[in-house]
């Protein structure tokens, strides 16, 4: 029994050191800015911005609503914001996995 284990040791070092368990490094921009680095980013993946401005203009008007006391726009605004919310979460989630897919290839 001890002969057969040595020998599937001695095989399995003789195959060469396991392959390294970090990830493929990503890639680094060093000389982008903010600005170069938003611009990159958002013609990458256009819905997230888009998405993002339409859930804070949605929650602006309605709290605009709120404050001159009309609720009841006030409460259609907020659902409109989690809906919002939700598809520039879905958008956010498209775009990884639609970078993830490209990388691959």
């Amino acid at each position: 029994r001890q002969a057969e284990t040595a020998v599937v040791v001695t095989l399995a070092m003789a195959a060469g050191p396991p392959p390294p368990l970090e990830p493929s490094p990503l890639p680094t921009f060093p000389e982008e800015g903010f600005a170069e680095k938003f611009l990159r980013k958002t013609r990458e993946n256009p819905l997230v911005p888009l998405g993002c401005l339409c859930t804070v203009s949605v929650l602006v008007y309605g709290i605009i609503c709120f404050k001159k006391g009309n609720t009841r726009r006030s409460q259609l605004m907020m659902r409109a914001r989690v809906i919002a919310q939700g598809c520039t979460f879905a958008a956010l989630l498209g775009g990884m996995v639609a970078t993830a897919i490209k990388s691959r290839q």
